[in-house]
């Protein structure tokens, strides 16, 4: 008795997954000739994808996979066309095109914070999650491409990566340098035992012009003067004289 449980157990989990299986098979047919239809039609795949997306949001995997699988060289008017459909679903968007690795990761957040500046930040955990040893560009693209959060981004990055501050503060500073004094404030205030190391990555990211910059913000911060001169040095800044920070 107990092994003829066991079997039709077994029988019905099978005959479940083959269900799925075989609902899968046909939401993924349907959509393969809702957009060759359409393509047909001399619609571009971006209004095909947007469309259909709009009808039908919960099919976004197999509308991605589908449009990729078919028009794998669009696909940034297939990430186009799915933003358009469901701004929402921006996170989901780039996950599923980074799994894939259709293109860079930093190219991938480029389109899609473009198309979808309010969900930046959650764009760029995603890309840092998938990509953590690109972290360093994907934070500099992430705020060449939506500047005007950047002290928000900053500090959200750095809060939900902490044990990565230098890669996420060189990122910024790389991005935007002339804007290095608000880096090493911002910074400060998250990490005020940090402050040698703050300077230092803060001088070697940009070239020396922005030394004293550096050297200023960071004693205006709370860094011991001493100290900040002396992190500034070690990491090849020219210094004519200690009377020139503050």
């Amino acid at each position: 008795m107990k092994y003829f449980t066991i079997s039709a157990l077994l029988c019905c989990i099978s005959i479940g997954s083959f269900a799925k299986d075989d609902i899968a098979s046909k939401h993924e047919l349907f959509v393969t000739q809702l957009i060759k239809q359409q393509t047909k039609q001399q619609i571009s795949v971006q209004k095909s994808v947007s469309s259909i997306l709009t009808r039908y949001p919960e099919q976004i995997d197999t509308v991605l996979k589908v449009s990729l699988d078919l028009h794998p060289k669009q696909y940034k008017q297939i990430m186009l066309g799915a933003l358009d459909a469901e701004p929402v679903l921006a996170c989901n968007v780039i996950e599923h095109f980074l799994e894939k690795e259709i293109a860079s990761t930093t190219e991938l957040v480029k389109i899609v914070v473009e198309a979808e500046p309010a969900y930046a930040q959650e764009i760029l955990n995603s890309a840092i999650l998938h990509d953590p040893e690109n972290m360093e560009d994907i934070v500099r693209v992430a705020i060449l491409t939506e500047p005007l959060t950047s002290r928000e981004m900053l500090s959200n990055t750095m809060t939900s990566f902490p044990e990565r501050m230098i890669d996420i503060l060189t990122g910024f500073v790389k991005a935007i340098p002339e804007q290095v004094s608000q880096w090493v404030s911002y910074t400060f205030l998250l990490f005020p035992d940090n402050g040698e190391e703050i300077v230092k990555t803060a001088i070697s990211s940009t070239n020396e012009k922005h030394n004293q910059e550096i050297i200023n913000a960071a004693i205006d911060a709370g860094v011991d003067k001493e100290l900040a001169l002396s992190a500034a040095i070690d990491s090849g800044a020219v210094i004519t004289s200690v009377n020139d920070a503050n």
